[in-house]
Order: C-alpha cells, then structure tokens, then sequence
C-alpha cells in the first residue's frame, strides 16, 4: 500500500485580522451607550426617587456581603471552634465527668464500642476516639453499646440504673437461692465489685435486700389472710425453721401472731393530750410498738388498724400511763437521750438498715440536728441519703426514735411523718429545754 502524502499549498498565506485599537474600541462603547440610554429614557417613564433609593440600599448590602477571604476567615474560626469543643468533650472523658453523659457518647475505633463520659472502663487512646451527639448515630457508625455504663439508659445514672435491674432482679427471684455468684453472672461483674456498688447506692448488701423483699411479701400475705406455710412459701423463704428465725427480730412476732393481727399479743393502746396534739401509744407484752400523733382520736386509732388489720385492739388507759408520763417528760425535756431509751422499751419492726439508722438517730443528742447525709456517712454509707430518708419517714415510734432531729443540708425544716409543724414545735421546745 502506498503511502499516502500530505501536499501544502505554499501560496496560501496567513495574515492576521486587523482590529479596533483599545481606545477606538471603548469610543465606540461610549456612543452606542449614551444612544441606547437616549433612545430608553425617551419611551420609558422616569425611575423614581424611592427606586434610586432601593437600588442604593441594594448596592450597599452587596458591599458588605462577605469576600473570598472573608469566608476563608468564617470557616477558620468554625474548624477552630470545633476543635474547642472535641477538646473539652474529651477533658470530661478523661475526667469521667457524669455532669456532661446527657450531652454526647464518645466511640473507640480500637474495640468498636461507645460509652458514656463518666464510663468507669480505662481511658483509650485520643486519636482512636470520635464523639457522637447521640447513642443512635453512634450505632449507625458501626459501634455498640458498652455493657458497663449502658449509655442508652434513661437515667442518665449508669450506676443507679444497674442497681435498680439488680434489685427488679432479686425481686423476680426471690423464691430461688439468691448469692453473689449468681447476680455476677447474670450481671457479668465479679461479686465483689457488684456488692460493692449496690452497697453504695442503697446502703444494704443484695442479701440484705433480698430479706427484706422477703419480709415485706410475708406481710402482705399474711395480712391478705394466707396462712402461715402458704405465706412463708410465697414470699421466697425454704423453711419454716429459717422463717421463724429471721422474723422473730424483724416482725417483733411470730409470723402467726401477725397473722392474726397480733391478738395472741394482745396490743394495747391509749391515747392522751400532748403539747403537739393528740397522742397514741400501743404496745405489745415486749414493748411499745407505736406512737403517733394526729389531730383527733378517730384518725390515730385508723392508723394502727392499718398496720394490724386482724388486729384485736384494746384500750388499756391505766396499764400505759407511766410510758404516757414518760413521753410527756421527754415532751418537756425533762428526760434526754438514752433516759428515754432505757425507761421505754419498743418492739419495732425493722430491716438491717432501718435498725442502723434508728439506733444512730437515738445517739443524737437532746437539741442538736443532723443532716441526712451527715446521717448517712454516721453508719457507713456517705451516699445511702435517700435511704436514711426513707428510714427516717418509716419510723414508727416517734420521738422514742428521734427522727425530728434530722433536717436538711441546709438547715431547714422538712419531711415530718406527723406533719412539718410538729417537727418545728419539737426542736422548738427541745431548744428550750437546754
């Protein structure tokens, strides 16, 4: 095949086009604007004044719109303040600070896993951490929900919130043999760390707990009617031998005798006049189960035939006179602290805790005040507040447990079973008496 040639046609030349010169150019501009403007302002009425003014107006926002290298400024100070923010999101990480679990979840790109601020697992490294606003886009991310802190709790208190699942736990398992091994396996925590935190929210150990869910099961049923082995067997106890033994203390009876309520016992009763208003004292052969205060007869009479519904009550004016005369002198500060202790003796229903609780508000001296968390670092749990104010709210013997003399933080009067002006007439007159 031959090869195929490229002919030039060398008498063809290039010449460059001739143009306008610069100012020839613009000249020309010039005319055809001023024509065209001319030819405008002749067919078209004239702008008014109000148009010139908006047109300024616009101008003027056109000039204060932002340039390149303002925006470039814009974007630096967001990419800084962003960075602010991750920094002091991972100074509460470090920190472990609970104040801030509500505002993000931090992930770690190492163990794939998300937590809470204040999760107590051991620190990652910074550069395998990323924050995430919400649980949810962590997990669109890829990561999961750390099993120590639970970060998609509703609380927003990981450590209460395992408390209380321990505790529903217990609650749905009181009739099998409950130990520490157990609740650590289901919890997957060691024993010792599980007890350990449930001792410091609640102020009990889960035995403890599980005794008291017990006995409060028993004395719903036995109230109910049920009898003694239907009664013990639904609330969770093995045996009856156990059951006697550890409800003799707690219920100040036998199940039976509180079965009946307590007329084996034959609870007496009296009321009388006292400086805060009408005055109950029951008691059992062992002692004073009850004093209360109310405004009428008929109101104080209602509140024990609640706590002993099949209750046989007797009124015994004469036999209950020298504890009547002794509360009035401890009324009138003429008897203080453990005087009254040893001159009334009680039979009191009460939990480990409860009995904790009850024995140190006995030791305070006559007029002086404690705060409930003073109360509670007092018996060993600095953190148990709520539960030395739940103890405190079911004392049954008043004054004989002085629970008046626990006020607030701050000082101030609050949370009285028989009334928040009682409680004031009582540290009241105990101020008095010094």
């Amino acid at each position: 095949m031959a090869a195929s040639r490229i002919h030039f046609d060398r008498k063809i030349r290039i010449v460059r086009q001739t143009g306008l010169s610069y100012a020839s150019f613009m000249f020309s501009n010039t005319v055809l604007a001023m024509k065209t403007g001319t030819e405008m302002s002749a067919s078209q009425p004239k702008i008014s004044q109000a148009k010139v003014s908006q047109v300024r107006l616009s101008s003027q926002q056109d000039d204060r719109r932002p340039e390149h290298g303002q925006r470039d400024d814009l974007g630096r100070d967001s990419q800084i303040r962003g960075n602010h923010a991750r920094d002091q999101r991972w100074k509460a990480v470090v920190a472990r600070d609970p104040s801030r679990d509500e505002e993000f979840v931090f992930a770690v790109s190492s163990t794939g896993i998300y937590c809470r601020p204040s999760c107590p697992a051991r620190r990652p490294r910074r550069e395998s951490v990323s924050f995430f606003e919400m649980p949810e886009q962590a997990e669109q991310a890829g990561y999961r929900a750390c099993l120590r802190c639970r970060p998609k709790s509703i609380s927003g208190n990981p450590q209460s919130d395992g408390v209380k699942a321990i505790c529903r736990y217990i609650e749905q398992h009181l009739d099998e043999p409950i130990t520490l091994g157990s609740l650590g396996k289901a919890f997957r925590q060691s024993p010792f760390h599980l007890q350990r935190r449930f001792k410091v929210v609640l102020g009990i150990s889960p035995r403890e707990y599980a005794d008291s869910c017990r006995l409060r099961q028993l004395k719903r049923n036995l109230q109910a009617g049920d009898n003694v082995t239907r009664a013990m067997y639904d609330a969770g106890y093995g045996s009856s031998s156990r059951l006697y033994e550890k409800t003799a203390s707690q219920l100040g009876m036998t199940p039976d005798k509180y079965r009946r309520g307590a007329i084996a016992a034959a609870i007496r009763y009296t009321c009388a006049e006292s400086p805060l208003g009408r005055m109950l004292i029951a008691a059992t052969d062992r002692g004073v189960c009850a004093i209360q205060f109310a405004r009428s007869d008929g109101e104080l009479i209602e509140g024990l035939k609640r706590e002993f519904p099949f209750a046989t009550r007797k009124l015994d004016e004469g036999g209950l006179r020298s504890w009547v005369n002794t509360l009035l002198d401890a009324l009138r500060g003429k008897m203080k602290g453990r005087e009254l202790s040893s001159a009334l003796p009680l039979d009191i229903r009460a939990t480990a805790f409860q009995r904790r609780v009850w024995t140190y508000l006995q030791s305070i001296p006559f007029g002086a005040t404690r705060s409930y968390s003073q109360v509670a670092k007092a018996i060993g749990k600095p953190r148990a507040t709520r539960a030395v104010a739940r103890a405190c709210a079911t004392n049954p013997v008043a004054v004989a447990i002085p629970c008046h003399r626990v006020v607030r933080e701050d000082g101030n009067v609050s949370g009285y079973r028989w009334g928040v002006e009682r409680k004031k007439t009582l540290l009241e007159m105990e101020q008095q008496g010094l």
